[in-house]
């Protein structure tokens, strides 16, 4: 279904002015601040990423407009403090998105996405209020994976990267013997450092071959849980407890899981 440019414009001025109404006639909403939000909204975006990993459309629309609720919402909070409101968000977006697409609205020649994103970098740096450094828009409560993956991007887009893909394996088979070496010692302060340099290549080895690495993990998470809980049905069926099995036995009753996927 698709809609009229004067239906979008007058839905999304229907959900202002509930907004409008709830925020004074609602002891809820009324009482709500920047900080009282923030773990709603944190939450929200992560259910809306569920139904990305899930291509659930229904409740994709339905966790936008969660995700839209609250940018109308802080919105309207910045707009109660006189420090600026739904049309100034607009606005600067839409500055930004221009000065940014050189190629579409100047005279830049950009062919290609990975173009695209390069030009973008640099242009974050030259932007007024923009980032003074490469790694400045990074959040720092970023989760760590999700980190990791923004800075090897951002690092990559100045030439900081591997001229090919396969040459990253190097990398991460020398982050492994590093922690092999401080398992043997036992050292557990060197052993996290070492860990989490093997995760880091790992990482950039996702980043070099297309893959999202939050993705991918995310992808075994379920798959794991999937058969796990498989296990464990079969398990209960039988009257026994999992701690009563062996590793073989449960091992078996894995493969199970696996061939009826």
């Amino acid at each position: 279904m698709t809609h009229s440019r004067q239906e979008k414009i007058e839905a999304l001025g229907r959900v202002i002015d509930v907004l409008e109404r709830l925020r004074v006639e609602c002891p809820w909403d009324r009482v709500q601040t920047n900080l009282s939000l923030r773990p709603n909204t944190i939450e929200e975006v992560y259910e809306l990423a569920d139904a990305l990993m899930a291509d659930d459309d229904t409740n994709i629309r339905k966790e936008l407009g969660d995700v839209l609720l609250h940018v109308l919402f802080y919105s309207k909070i910045g707009e109660e403090k006189g420090a600026f409101d739904i049309v100034d968000v607009c606005d600067a977006l839409n500055s930004k998105l221009i000065f940014r697409h050189p190629h579409v609205f100047g005279q830049v020649q950009a062919d290609d996405a990975e173009t695209v994103v390069k030009n973008w970098e640099q242009l974050k740096l030259k932007e007024k209020g923009g980032n003074k450094t490469v790694l400045a828009g990074v959040p720092a409560t970023l989760p760590a994976l999700v980190k990791a993956f923004r800075i090897q991007e951002k690092a990559s887009h100045v030439g900081f990267d591997w001229d090919k893909p396969e040459e990253v394996w190097d990398k991460v088979k020398e982050e492994l013997s590093e922690f092999e070496s401080e398992a043997k010692n036992m050292n557990a302060d060197k052993m996290e450092e070492e860990m989490g340099d093997v995760f880091f290549a790992l990482v950039n080895a996702a980043r070099l071959y297309g893959i999202t690495p939050e993705n991918a993990l995310e992808r075994t998470n379920r798959k794991f849980t999937r058969r796990f809980n498989y296990l464990e049905q079969k398990v209960n069926e039988s009257g026994r407890n999992l701690k009563d099995l062996t590793l073989r036995e449960m091992d078996a009753i894995w493969e199970e899981a696996k061939l009826s996927e």
